[in-house]
């Protein structure tokens, strides 16, 4: 695929994924009558037979991603192709990473609050783009979440993620979820605990990754 094709993909895959996740949350939100959404049932089922083409097997990467140092298009967390990632935007912050989100009723649990899954997984990701950012893409082995005060949904979240210590192959990451207009009053802390696999293991585990494949020892 040329690297115009590509892009085009990707673009196409964003904005499917969008319109999905819009699609989400009316769905969580609205008290449709039952008989509208049984027509809806079979209209979404006609929709998904439109989806042709190969299947990608459970270890094959996805065409539109960069795996394992870059983009994941369907991604839960951040992927824009995702019908269920907020998605969480990631930048470098001035002592580590920074992500950026906003939690909608489709991610909820209890009412009003996002399901406290919700932010493990935001920041059990950025922490782990926080190892990668050291040169380490490394897979989590230990999570402690605090949970400090619920998580609002329909608000401006501010997540940070920074290595606080490499020992070997092993590292150490803390992370918060904060709100980004009150930065200082922490919603949810982590630390974490993580290992960059070793290239045999790596291989391994993800064999379709070109970049694990080709990488010397």
């Amino acid at each position: 695929m040329s690297s115009e094709d590509l892009e085009l993909r990707r673009k196409a895959v964003a904005e499917l994924g969008r319109e999905l996740r819009s699609l989400m949350e009316t769905v969580a939100r609205t008290e449709t009558p039952t008989e509208v959404l049984q027509e809806l049932a079979g209209e979404v089922q006609r929709l998904e037979a439109r989806f042709t083409g190969l299947r990608r097997e459970r270890s094959d990467i996805p065409s539109v991603d960069v795996f394992p140092f870059g983009l994941r298009m369907y991604s839960p967390a951040t992927g824009h192709g995702s019908a269920f990632a907020p998605p969480l935007e990631i930048e470098e912050g001035e002592d580590g990473l920074v992500g950026r989100c906003v939690l909608g009723v489709a991610h909820e649990g209890p009412p009003g609050y996002a399901h406290g899954g919700m932010s493990a997984m935001l920041l059990d990701e950025l922490m782990g783009w926080a190892c990668a950012a050291k040169g380490l893409p490394a897979m989590t082995i230990a999570l402690d979440v605090r949970y400090q005060r619920p998580v609002p949904v329909e608000m401006p979240l501010l997540l940070r993620a920074r290595v606080t210590g490499i020992e070997g192959r092993k590292i150490t990451v803390s992370g918060s979820v904060v709100p980004e207009v009150d930065p200082e009053t922490i919603l949810v802390a982590a630390e974490g605990r993580f290992v960059a696999p070793d290239l045999d293991r790596a291989r391994s585990l993800f064999p379709g990754a070109k970049g694990y494949q080709t990488f010397k020892d």
